[in-house]
């Protein structure tokens, strides 16, 4: 747990990034402060993309050995929220509070849900120059008065393959209320397994859903 904890802190402070806390097994860490950082949101997503690898590869080493780790699920959010020193004259510690922060919990638990393991508001992709990602959905969080438009990051090569194509064109039938929607993602499962947002999105038109409105509790 050592090694997990060391390499993903290590990852957040390449990307001059601030961990404000370390609970059990998550790292929660904060962009734009305390130094203003115009560029925060990138930073936050390009961050999460090196913690994805590092936590894949970590896992994969660790399963070898017989040690059986679980997902690494990250949730990004942007926002104002009150940060700095919390405490009394006996204790205190930097960190950050507001409702921003607890959306980006909401949404690294709604991996769980979309088989995703980064979630990306539209807050955050909006802040983005170039964003390279796909859609997940509109998603209803629990507690949330609102729902919020959400992305899954992906690497620039990921973006200009056959398979990211499709799913965009799914997608976006999806969104239309298009019943071939069906059949676009149980193509793209059909020759790509792997890709649980897509298999996501085929069990839930299976089920009687439709549009890209997703209820997360």
């Amino acid at each position: 747990m050592d090694d997990y904890i060391e390499g993903v802190c290590q990852i957040v402070f390449d990307h001059e990034g601030t961990v404000i806390n370390v609970v059990g097994d998550a790292v929660h860490a904060i962009f734009g402060a305390p130094a203003p950082q115009p560029d925060q949101a990138a930073r936050a997503v390009a961050c999460a993309l090196d913690v994805d690898a590092f936590t894949s590869e970590f896992a994969t080493r660790r399963a070898a050995e017989g040690i059986p780790l679980g997902v690494t699920r990250i949730g990004i959010h942007s926002g104002p929220a009150i940060v700095g020193d919390f405490g009394g004259g006996t204790f205190f510690r930097y960190t950050a509070h507001g409702d921003a922060i607890n959306t980006a919990s909401r949404l690294e638990d709604a991996n769980r849900h979309l088989g995703t393991h980064i979630c990306v508001s539209a807050a955050t992709v909006e802040r983005v120059d170039n964003f390279a990602g796909r859609p997940i959905g509109t998603l209803r969080l629990r507690g949330k008065e609102h729902s919020i438009d959400a992305f899954e990051p992906l690497r620039e090569e990921q973006t200009k393959t056959a398979a990211y194509e499709a799913y965009l064109r799914a997608f976006s039938l999806a969104a239309s209320g298009d019943a071939s929607a069906v059949q676009e993602f149980a193509a793209l499962v059909s020759s790509n397994g792997d890709d649980r947002l897509a298999t996501f999105h085929l069990r839930r038109l299976l089920g009687g859903e439709s549009g890209i409105e997703i209820r997360v509790d």
